[in-house]
């Protein structure tokens, strides 16, 4: 019991860094298109780009970690 406990708390300590990442990825996103103009093509290539690449990977991360509780949301009967 208490092993899962355990893990249950590693999970949402996981979690918790994740969306924080999360945020931090989806602002720059935001960020680099409002500054779209200012910034040099490489800037954007890396920020925007690479950060948009590791955004829809860390998406797909999360979605996998609460993927018990999107099949009990959405799929139960």
């Amino acid at each position: 019991m208490d092993d899962e406990k355990e893990t249950i708390m590693k999970k949402n300590t996981v979690l918790k860094i994740l969306n924080l990442v999360l945020v931090v990825l989806f602002v720059n996103q935001v960020v680099t298109v409002l500054f779209l103009d200012e910034l040099p093509f490489r800037a954007f290539q890396i920020f925007h780009k690479g950060g948009g690449a590791i955004l829809l990977t860390l998406i797909a991360v999360h979605f996998i970690l609460n993927f018990n509780w999107v099949k009990a949301s959405y799929f139960s009967k």
